[in-house]
């Protein structure tokens, strides 16, 4: 089982990179001591960072702001989940608890100000791909029953695997489908960026969540990266 980002992708987005992490043997029953401070703390701190500033104005989130454009979405509509996840902090309102794996992943997100994905591994059916979608793909919305799908439009670059959409527009909204609940043992964690841009953000927001889910879940980790020289990463 690979992680695979197909050319499609690329030749939209040359500099595009992804750090790459899978854990396994994860017990999200529990949320370990630790992880409700680390979540707190990045809070306060993105808080504090955007206090009198827009976040569509600022580095970290014109450069997804400017990709989202060039894959033909409009940003203001479909935000980057870190733009909408930090535009939520800006404002204050604070962010739940939702499970350990996942407040862990925001904390990480938020102190780097990255966007970063969770995804059940034991639900992929094959590899799991950044690439265009077909008319055969389908998404499950947060909260849909089991038989109810959004087709995503032919051409948008998506997360899948086979043809069930796990991220629709890039990195704007996730599915239903691979959520990390409290029962999910085994997740994979991707994070986008941009070569030239911020590449150390990604390597550092990589390399942290890997040593926290190693220190906090006691499991070992293993993290890779992919961009247009290398554009797979195996997950098993």
């Amino acid at each position: 089982m690979k992680f695979i980002v197909a050319d499609e992708v690329f030749e939209k987005i040359p500099d595009a990179i992804f750090g790459t992490i899978v854990a396994k043997g994860i017990d999200n029953s529990v949320i370990p001591k630790g992880v409700d401070a680390l979540l707190k703390e990045n809070i306060a701190a993105c808080e504090a960072f955007y206090e009198g500033k827009k976040v569509k104005e600022s580095d970290e989130v014109v450069c997804y702001r400017e990709a989202m454009r060039t894959l033909g979405f409009n940003p203001n509509k479909y935000m980057c989940s870190i733009e909408a996840l930090l535009t939520r902090i800006a404002k204050k309102k604070g962010f739940p608890s939702i499970n350990g794996a996942v407040d862990l992943g925001n904390a990480v997100s938020l102190k780097y100000k990255v966007p970063l994905g969770a995804h059940d591994i034991d639900s992929f059916e094959g590899d799991l791909e950044v690439r265009a979608a077909t008319a055969e793909d389908k998404f499950r919305p947060f909260g849909a029953a089991e038989d109810e799908f959004d087709n995503p439009d032919e051409g948008e670059i998506i997360y899948v695997s086979g043809n069930s959409v796990r991220t629709r527009r890039w990195t704007w909204r996730q599915s239903e489908a691979g959520k990390i609940t409290e029962n999910v043992k085994n997740i994979f964690f991707p994070i986008d960026g941009f070569g030239q841009i911020n590449k150390e953000a990604v390597i550092a927001a990589r390399d942290e969540l890997a040593a926290k889910i190693e220190e906090l879940f006691g499991v070992k980790t293993i993290t890779g990266f992919v961009d247009s020289e290398n554009r797979s990463f195996d997950i098993d």
